[in-house]
């Protein structure tokens, strides 16, 4: 059914809306001719556009091909605006379609995980007379890794296997079954000719055998990303300034509304507030309402202690809180990434310390070949590989999976001060503390707060909230030292306290017994620090008399007394290699007034502690 001279589609309402398509298979499986012959089908190309080409092709004494009107449709679309080179488009039926042609080059990786090419589906392409090839399915695995879910595969060049329906149907079910192992069902699996226009944009009927939706049609019944405004609220922190007695909490809106008089949830810190106006530049009178793409700055109904890298949210959908998820990264440091190497993730406005795990899978974005350590565990990503990983941070990230939220679900990692790599996230993994978090969250949210807000407390102590926890050999002296860091702060005028963990045991933790019931001595040792942080206090403390390792009792308290922050000290007698994390390390014989004054130095550097000017404090905020 040639359809050479067939004239085009009537024309197109106004757009009322827009989709991103990404087409990919192999160069020689007709991905050009499909889209040459839906511009001309569809009334897309320029006036005369169609003729133009034909005519060159009969002078030029060769056949003419729709590929070409491809070619002349991508470079009439370049002139006077910027585009990729990959990217074109066209309207029908009251729907924009932006076209990103895919060849599997390593340039469209990088869009993708970049954000400059998020497609919401796809066109598969494979060839009726080759069958399904390595790289169809290297291109489905792309497709899978970069989390594209609404596909329709085309089965071209269907005329050279005498339209068969056997051979479709084989075709079909083969390639349905191999994307099923990456969890991607086709909606559509459609048999057709670009060429000859087969079920492109006409129904074939050479294919009466085929009762479902042609190309167009199957474009058409693809779902339209939800438009940002109308998604839950996203609003990353950018920063914090300060003016006379105000502070505007200053950042882009990246999804949803924002309204005056919403009440909103800060995360990961848990913190609360109402909007008690919205700020913008030049404008008058200030708006009561931000939605998506807005620039703006907010004042809330109280003084809450909260920092760039937070991401603001309404309570009813809150974002995903871990140190740990799974990625889909693409590398291109001029080192190889290396498994537990540091790096830094940057996040929306979060960033943070954070290392790689474990490396699930690699496919080369050269030529889509994937490796698997089905066999051989992998250590290392090369330039220009794309990665399935495992990332966990230092302490916990707000993000989102990149399937519902590209902005807060993208990120980049830094090497050295390079940006090296970046890539979308896929999944949360929930880590050891995931149950004292949530329990922290619910809590939080549930706060009964008094009249006097931790602002108040810190202006009138001279510092912040915190707890300094002690760890290390009970041989090393840490007892002797919190007792002096207590009396030097106390004498100072601070509001310090020693919190012993024996009290505990005799007190509140009588119905516990050791060994088995551990973690529920964590447990309610940091909701007692919590308690006693919402007082203003310096809590200065040991570990549990459990004993548990340090690396377990440090992160389950920080994760119970979110945001208020915590100097970690570790103490030795003798210097060891098997060191924990710590903010101070103290080893060998010392000096305890020195020790205490290391701290004393490290709290202000940390802003907890105030820089007394006159009979007011103030705070250098470091953390």
């Amino acid at each position: 059914m040639d359809t050479c001279n067939a004239s085009p589609l009537d024309s197109t309402p106004p757009v009322r809306g827009r989709m991103n398509i990404v087409i990919v298979g192999h160069v020689d499986h007709g991905k050009s001719t499909l889209l040459g012959r839906l511009y001309a089908d569809t009334g897309s190309l320029p006036e005369g556009k169609l003729e133009k080409i034909q005519a060159i092709c009969r002078q030029q004494g060769k056949e003419f091909e729709y590929a070409f009107l491809f070619d002349a449709f991508l470079e009439e679309q370049q002139q006077g605006i910027t585009i990729d080179t990959a990217r074109t488009f066209f309207q029908w039926d009251g729907r924009q379609y932006i076209i990103i042609d895919a060849p599997g080059h390593k340039e469209f990786l990088k869009n993708m995980v970049s954000g400059a090419a998020r497609a919401e589906a796809a066109l598969l392409v494979i060839d009726a007379l080759e069958g399904v090839r390595e790289q169809s399915r290297r291109h489905g695995l792309l497709l899978s890794m970069l989390g594209v879910r609404q596909v329709t595969v085309v089965v071209n060049k269907m005329d050279l296997v005498g339209y068969r329906h056997d051979t479709f149907e084989s075709i079909k079910k083969e390639y349905q079954e191999f994307l099923a192992g990456l969890n991607v069902t086709p909606q559509y699996v459609i048999p057709a000719s670009a060429k000859l226009g087969d079920n492109i944009v006409q129904r074939s009927r050479a294919m009466a055998w085929y009762t479902g939706p042609t190309v167009l049609e199957s474009l058409g019944l693809f779902s339209s990303e939800v438009a940002r405004h109308e998604k839950p609220l996203r609003f990353p922190l950018q920063d914090v300034y300060k003016f006379d007695a105000r502070r505007i909490l200053a950042g882009r809106v990246t999804a949803g509304r924002i309204t005056v008089g919403d009440r909103l949830i800060f995360s990961p810190s848990n913190k609360t507030a109402m909007v008690r106006s919205i700020e913008a530049f030049n404008v008058e009178p200030p708006p009561i309402q931000a939605e998506a793409g807005q620039s703006i700055g907010i004042t809330l109904d109280e003084q809450i202690f909260v920092e760039r890298g937070e991401i603001v949210s309404h309570e009813d959908s809150l974002p995903l809180v871990s140190t740990t998820f799974r990625a889909n990264l693409f590398w291109l440091g001029r080192r190889p990434l290396d498994i537990h190497r540091p790096y830094v993730v940057r996040l929306a406005t979060q960033e943070e310390e954070c290392e790689i795990v474990a490396i699930h899978r690699l496919v080369d974005a050269t030529n889509l070949s994937a490796a698997s350590p089905e066999h051989e565990p992998i250590h290392q990503v090369q330039r220009n590989e794309v990665a399935e990983v495992t990332i966990r941070a230092k302490t916990p990230l707000a993000f989102d999976l990149y399937a519902d939220f590209d902005s807060t679900g993208r990120f980049v990692l830094v090497d050295n001060y390079d940006v090296a790599g970046g890539g979308i996230i896929t999944a949360m993994i929930p880590d050891r503390h995931e149950q004292l978090r949530t329990e922290a969250r619910l809590r939080d949210f549930a706060w009964v707060k008094g009249d006097v807000s931790p602002e108040d407390r810190a202006m009138h102590y001279g510092h912040r909230a915190a707890v300094v926890l002690l760890t290390g050999p009970d041989t090393a002296g840490k007892a002797f030292l919190a007792r002096k860091l207590e009396s030097v702060l106390v004498a100072e005028g601070r509001h310090a306290y020693l919190l012993d963990a024996a009290n505990l045991r005799r007190g509140l933790d009588a119905d516990l017994h050791e060994g088995n019931e551990a973690a529920e001595v964590v447990r309610r040792y940091g909701e007692v620090a919590r308690l006693l942080v919402d007082t203003g206090l310096l809590v200065i403390s040991t570990t549990n008399p459990f004993s548990l390792p340090t690396e377990q009792i440090v992160p389950a308290l920080q994760t119970l007394i979110h945001p208020v922050p915590l100097l970690a000290v570790y103490m030795s007698r003798e210097a060891t290699d098997s060191v924990p994390e710590a903010d101070l390390v103290f080893t060998g014989p010392e000096d305890f007034d020195a020790l205490t004054h290391h701290i004393l130095d490290a709290l202000k550097r940390k802003g907890i502690l105030a820089q007394v000017v006159g009979a007011y404090p103030t705070f250098q905020y470091s953390i």
